[in-house]
Order: structure tokens, then C-alpha cells, then sequence
């Protein structure tokens, strides 16, 4: 169900932007992003260790108010538990229209999905999220980044206990924050950024003991920018 669901959400990111990106869209800005992330919080396991997460950036451009960004990132953290070694799977999706309020700040909107499977559980959750965003330009082609935002999830966990498959349904919330420096090669129409990245995450189950998750660590972003 989690696979079929990330690929509908995905689905729905591309529907969106493709049709936007022909009929109104002036710039596109497109690349890959990557975070080497540490697990904090309460770990399920007994141990997890850091992991590259990476994926695409896209950001569509409609006009002077207006632009929508995604940014899909992938990784495996090796795992202990139990006496056995294993590899949980991490899916972390955003979809956010933005607008600008001056030369500094945007708000922005939209939709938030983020997965975790391993050989006992598989977790995944999405919902909407709401959040800020500033840039700071610091000298010639050089910017601050930063980013905080909350989001609500509807959450599902699906195990087997005692060879009895089970399905939990329940409810979430948490936030993301960034700040990173970028530097703007304009020979290149390439944006380069390296800087941090906090995400908290609290399921919200009805019985004692659910573990909430942060992870965090430290992020690079390069991305190309055309005009059509």
C-alpha cells in the first residue's frame, strides 16, 4: 500500500507541474539534492546509523508571486536489533506552492510524505503543511537559506505479529527546518547550497510509548535554471 501510495503522490507532483510548466511557467529550475542524516529522537531499533539521502529538486516558476517546488529525497540506514543487521528504507516527499510576500520572505503551502520500511514494520504517512521561507543576500551570488515549516499526517503502520499481518491507522505531526548558504555561478545558471536540515516527526497513537523521530544533519543542493 506505502509503494502505491508514493507513487500516486509522486504522480499527482508531476500532473501538477508539467501542464503548469507549458502553459504559464517562464523559469524552471531543476537538479539534485542530497542529506547525510542522523537518527535522534527515540530510535526503534537499538541502532541506526547515518545515511545519504538524495533525490530531485524541481521548481516552477508561474510568475513575480508565484512558484511550485519538489523535492523527493531516498536513502537505507544500516540498522542493529534484535542481534541482526538490516536495512530501513526512507522516503521523504514535499510539494509546496509558494508566494512571495516582499524581497525576503515567501509563505508556502502544500503537501508533505514521508515512509519507512524495515524488515519488521513498514510506516508512512502524508498530509498537508504550512511554513516560511527566507532569502538573505549576503554579498554578489552569495545567499542565506532558510526554511521552517509544521506539517499534519495521517499515518499507517502495517506488521506481522506472531505471522498475523496487522494495520494500524493513526495520526501525526511535526516540523522541517533548514539554513544553508547558496552561491549563484551565473556563467553557469547554477545555484550551489550546503548548510542543515532538522525534521521532527510524532505519531500520535492512542496507546503509551509511540516514539517520536529527529533526524538531521547536513544537506547539498545543486540545481540548473532555464527559461522557456
Amino acid at each position: 500500500m506505502k509503494k502505491y501510495l508514493l507513487l500516486a503522490f509522486i504522480a499527482v507532483c508531476i500532473g501538477i507541474i508539467i501542464p503548469c510548466k507549458t502553459v504559464y511557467a517562464t523559469d524552471i529550475t531543476i537538479g539534485a539534492t542530497s542529506w547525510y542524516a542522523w537518527w535522534g529522537g527515540d530510535k526503534p531499533v537499538e541502532k541506526i546509523d547515518p545515511a545519504f539521502l538524495y533525490g530531485p529538486a524541481l521548481s516552477v516558476k508561474f510568475n513575480n508571486d508565484y512558484n511550485l517546488t519538489f523535492v523527493y529525497l531516498y536513502g537505507k540506514h544500516d540498522c542493529e536489533g534484535s542481534g541482526f543487521k538490516f536495512k530501513m528504507k526512507r522516503n521523504d516527499a514535499d510539494l509546496a506552492l509558494n508566494y512571495r510576500l516582499n524581497d525576503y520572505f515567501k509563505i508556502f503551502g502544500g503537501m508533505k510524505y514521508v515512509g519507512l520500511s524495515n524488515l519488521l514494520m513498514d510506516w508512512y504517512g502524508v498530509g498537508p503543511g504550512l511554513g516560511l521561507s527566507a532569502t538573505v543576500p549576503l554579498a554578489d551570488s552569495l545567499f542565506l537559506l532558510a526554511t521552517a515549516s509544521g506539517f499534519h499526517l495521517w499515518t499507517t503502520e502495517e506488521g506481522e505479529d506472531s505471522g498475523v499481518k496487522e494495520t494500524e491507522k493513526s495520526k501525526g505531526y511535526g516540523f522541517n527546518s533548514t539554513l544553508s548558504l547558496a552561491y549563484y555561478i551565473s556563467s553557469a545558471s547554477t545555484t550551489i547550497s550546503l548548510g542543515g536540515r532538522y525534521q521532527y516527526i510524532k505519531p500520535n497513537y492512542p496507546e503509551e510509548g509511540s516514539a517520536n523521530a529527529s533526524v538531521y544533519g547536513v544537506t547539498l543542493t545543486a540545481t540548473y535554471s532555464f527559461s522557456i
